[in-house]
């Protein structure tokens, strides 16, 4: 599909160029720049979906005065840290 699009003069400078230094043609920069944006969005709303799941989910006890407290800052797998707890028990 045809379309036309006005562009800022600087854009379609960078851009062209751009496209010169990847040795590619101006549209296909412009048509892999506006895939990977959608593709982007796409992401961002999957993202988004499990993120709310994610604070939809009851956690096992203490693992949130674990969170808050910072004992996962450092990277320590959480499954050590919460054996550790129930081995305490």
């Amino acid at each position: 599909m045809k379309t036309t699009i006005d562009l800022p003069d600087d854009l379609y400078r960078r851009a062209k160029i751009k496209a010169v230094e990847q040795s590619t043609t101006l549209k296909d920069l412009l048509i892999a720049s506006l895939t990977e944006a959608v593709h982007a969005t796409a992401r961002t709303a999957v993202t988004a979906a499990h993120a709310d799941r994610r604070s939809r989910r009851r956690l096992v006890s203490g693992y949130a005065e674990l969170v808050a407290a910072g004992a996962f800052a450092a990277g320590t797998d959480s499954s050590t840290i919460l054996d550790e707890e129930r081995g305490a028990r």
